[in-house]
């Protein structure tokens, strides 16, 4: 039988290399596998990346693209429980989940709560268990003044919204773009924009002790802006490039103490023992149940729809894409 997905056939920007095939569907699942139809999905900056080719080494086009969202397994291979039948879960772990039916190993599928709805689970991965982890792993109760770039983005409202449950009303740092604003301006102490020409002496005027923390999606030249404005034994934690440039050299060389942490979600996960991966999630869900961890929805699109949505993005607001498989 055929099924539809969503094919990235060579490397490229999402808009321009996506399309829509008519597959096989996968068959019956092997041993510790299972076939999961797919509720609801969405785009992530990690989909573009790597269909931009960055990742060459392991990644072999065409594919199918898609790293976040939920789904029904609908039918198990040897060594799988038959319970597991029916069960909504999260088949993380690797790129595919543009597609009607995704095979993928059981060990593999988190389980979801029955009273999270779709159109909350298909965002708990990647925004906010990586919000969660940054958090969980760089502040104490030592940690005084943070600033957070790209503070528009949904997952800078999530580190927000755990900062400021500790006690910490972080800096936000955007690029000033017409009609964008951080979410919940009450989690901020202040915002600044770099479009500004004075934005850096705004930074220092209103950091007078330095940052004890920076949590960077930008990188590029900010990067190293803000590297001046990190406390002695600060840290930057680096784990975005939406400027597509990467930090410079300067930002791992500047003394004081300085450092600069890598993170990476797919490092994580990976190294994580399979079976503590539900655990792993289990504080994103308690979040997602008392309000949290709100994601904006900008445009709901069958995955029919999705080449066409992207090739033209006029009107679309700010927020993330509801990709739905009905």
């Amino acid at each position: 039988m055929l099924m539809q997905a969503v094919l990235a056939e060579r490397p490229g920007i999402l808009s321009d290399v996506l399309a829509l095939h008519n597959i096989p569907d996968p068959g019956v699942p092997g041993e510790g596998e299972v076939t999961v139809r797919m509720i609801a999905s969405t785009i992530n900056p990690s989909d573009a990346v790597t269909v931009s080719g960055a990742y060459g080494s392991r990644t072999q086009f065409p594919f199918i693209p898609g790293f976040e969202g939920v789904g029904i397994i609908e039918s198990v291979g040897p060594g799988v429980p038959v319970e597991a039948l029916g069960k909504r879960v999260l088949p993380i772990g690797s790129a595919g989940n543009w597609q009607e039916v995704k095979l993928t190993a059981y060990s593999w599928c988190v389980p979801v709560p029955d009273d999270i709805p779709d159109t909350k689970a298909c965002f708990a991965y990647i925004n906010p268990l990586t919000a969660w982890l940054m958090v969980e792993q760089h502040c104490s109760d030592q940690t005084g003044q943070v600033a957070i770039t790209g503070a528009t983005t949904t997952i800078a409202s999530h580190l927000a919204e755990f900062l400021y449950i500790r006690g910490i009303q972080p800096v936000g740092i955007i690029r000033g773009t017409p009609g964008s604003t951080v979410a919940n301006r009450d989690h901020w102490s202040d915002v600044i924009e770099t479009s500004h020409a004075n934005w850096a002496k705004q930074l220092q005027k209103h950091n007078g002790k330095k940052f004890d923390l920076i949590f960077d999606c930008v990188g590029g030249q900010l990067g190293a802006t803000l590297m001046r404005h990190l406390a002695p034994g600060g840290v930057l934690v680096h784990y975005g490039l939406l400027s597509g440039e990467p930090l410079p050299s300067e930002c791992f060389t500047s003394g004081e103490s300085k450092r600069v942490e890598m993170f990476r979600l797919r490092d994580t996960i990976h190294s994580h023992a399979r079976e503590r991966l539900p655990a792993l999630f289990t504080p994103v869900f308690e979040h997602m149940r008392a309000g949290r961890l709100h994601t904006e929805i900008a445009a709901s699109v069958p995955l029919s729809g999705l080449p066409a949505m992207l090739t033209d993005q006029s009107g679309v607001t700010p927020g993330k894409v509801l990709i739905s498989y009905a």
